[in-house]
């Protein structure tokens, strides 16, 4: 007797924008001291065009040729996890690059030498440790993604009778997406801690004046060894004789 004939359940992604919140519009009293806009709208865009591959996938089910791995493929936990890691890259280098604009001004203003400059610019491992700080409020997204992949390997094979598990998964999909506007807020007030962070240095950096010893050891002298020749030369002081021997006097 042949085994009964399994029917996988298809599978249909939901629109993931209601989800997304504020990664898609933004509500904020004020914006970010540094410019995080394009790199959200690249963050939804890339989110969005994974839900639309996966239900242009779906759709090949009519067809007769749904390819289920490639649907949980590109809207898995691989994808989620690469959009998500390059908004924080480039989030991160733009506050770096920020921070060191800011210190770069700020040491012009107080005429630091530029060998000095140099000392106060980010290390690479300050700027990794900032991408990383920036990182830091997604470990709810990354638990939403392991939800994600878990809920995905059921559903793989679920059969139409396990409607459960294709419910599951959806719900799986869209919680990544909320989570994902959760990470997103926490790393919007991540940089204004990051400016914070970096204030007090600024601030010290602005107060740096030059040191004032080289005019008191090497000018004052030079300055009063300059007056007694012109005494000298102008008659009022007698020359000492070895100076007398070689000015002629």
């Amino acid at each position: 007797m042949n085994p009964p004939l399994k029917l996988l359940m298809p599978l249909r992604v939901p629109e993931l924008a209601p989800s997304l919140g504020r990664v898609i519009v933004p509500r904020r009293l004020f914006d970010p001291w540094v410019p995080l806009d394009d790199i959200r709208e690249e963050l939804a865009t890339r989110v969005l065009e994974l839900g639309g591959d996966g239900r242009a996938t779906a759709a090949r089910e009519a067809e007769g040729n749904q390819d289920r791995g490639r649907i949980l493929e590109v809207t898995g936990r691989r994808a989620w996890a690469a959009a998500w890691e390059h908004a924080v890259r480039r989030a991160g280098a733009r506050v770096a690059d920020a921070l060191d604009a800011e210190i770069t001004r700020t040491a012009r203003q107080v005429r630091l030498a530029r060998r000095r400059l140099r000392r106060h610019l980010l290390t690479s491992a300050e700027k990794r440790a900032i991408a990383a700080r920036l990182g830091a409020g997604g470990a709810t997204f990354v638990a939403a993604l392991d939800a994600l992949e878990a809920a995905g390997g059921r559903v793989a094979d679920a059969s139409v009778l396990e409607k459960d598990a294709h419910v599951e998964w959806q719900e799986a999909l869209r919680t990544v997406a909320r989570r994902l506007e959760a990470a997103w807020l926490a790393l919007e007030a991540e940089v204004d801690e990051e400016r914070a962070r970096w204030t007090p240095e600024i601030d010290a950096l602005a107060a740096w004046r030059p040191s004032l010893w080289p005019i008191f050891v090497i000018w004052t002298p030079f300055a009063m060894l300059l007056i007694w020749l012109g005494l000298i030369l102008g008659g009022y002081l007698p020359a000492p004789a070895w100076l007398a021997a070689q000015l002629g006097f």
